[in-house]
């Protein structure tokens, strides 16, 4: 089969799919976000570009240049694929990123196999979404409050006990998360990201052990979980200094990380789950592009090749 992976040059997942592709005797290429150029309405097959038709329209993709990197496709149709993996969501304006998930609906409207699948990537993305689906799929998460304007923001501090923890909107690996208790940084936070339009996002700070629970899922089975542990930040995220150590999932986070991954629809997902110090458990998000290479360290599994594994 032919597989693509959407991601980075330096990444380590895409050599990982690569590597495990290639065991499974599948040809598996790098792809990239900025060199996809989508077109409608042509007919046929131009000098430049080759096309396809993609459901009632087409997508064209430029003959892409021969450079040094030979782990980028080049000259390849996105359509002749027969799976496509996202392994990173470069940032950008709103345009590209609602263009690039355009894109992989049409693909995978085409018939190509997209793990995640383009909605759950956009809900899992969006930590408002994703809250409100938790919540509406019955799980417990922590008291939440999303506006837009600094007072609104304020009075939301005070309401969640003037301790919260503020997030982007959209963002993973712990960016731009910061923890707030002091009302007059609270006002000239909220003040600052208002005149910068931000959407305000503010959460209820869950007092914890020093530790949160990634349980890894696919395809409404739990791989496998890990214990992330942080001894100063309150963010456990390994990419942030946070360590993995080995965990066996109980069968309360077994059955919650099945129904988030199911609220978002994703096929592929990382969940994490915080307790606080009284042993009350919250689901704090579902990331749609997890990474795995400290989870594979503490269990050994070859995640790489049990993602090849089920997209063919």
């Amino acid at each position: 089969m032919r597989i693509g992976v959407l991601g980075n040059s330096d990444s380590w997942y895409v050599h990982e799919l690569q590597r495990a592709g290639g065991e499974l005797r599948h040809e598996v290429v790098r792809l990239e976000f900025p060199r996809i150029v989508a077109g409608c309405g042509f007919g046929s097959a131009g000098d430049d570009e080759r096309r396809t038709t993609v459901g009632s329209l087409t997508l064209a993709l430029s003959q892409w240049e021969r450079g040094t990197d030979k782990s980028l496709a080049n000259d390849m149709d996105l359509a002749t694929f027969d799976a496509v993996i996202i392994r990173t969501m470069p940032p950008g304006s709103l345009e590209q990123v609602v263009y690039r998930m355009d894109v992989l609906a049409r693909l995978e409207a085409s018939g190509v196999t997209v793990l995640n699948s383009p909605k759950s990537v956009e809900c899992a993305v969006d930590k408002y979404l994703t809250t409100a689906k938790l919540e509406g799929a019955g799980l417990p998460v922590p008291a939440t409050v999303v506006c837009e304007n600094s007072d609104d923001a304020l009075a939301a501090f005070e309401r969640l006990g003037g301790d919260v923890v503020v997030k982007p909107i959209f963002g993973s690996e712990g960016r731009g998360i910061f923890r707030v208790s002091d009302p007059d940084l609270a006002l000239r936070t909220f003040r600052t990201l208002e005149r910068l339009d931000a959407v305000l996002y503010l959460q209820r700070f869950v007092e914890h052990r020093g530790f949160d629970i990634r349980v890894l899922m696919l395809d409404g089975r739990v791989l496998g979980g890990m214990r992330r542990v942080s001894d100063g930040d309150f963010r456990t995220n390994v990419s942030r200094d946070g360590r993995g150590e080995a965990h066996v999932v109980t069968d309360r986070e077994a059955e919650w990380s099945l129904r988030a991954a199911a609220a978002t629809g994703a096929r592929f997902a990382g969940i994490d789950i915080l307790y606080d110090r009284d042993g009350q458990g919250f689901v704090i998000e579902v990331n749609a592009v997890p990474g795995w290479r400290a989870f594979e360290k503490v269990t050994g599994m070859d995640v790489a090749r049990v993602v090849i594994e089920a997209v063919t």
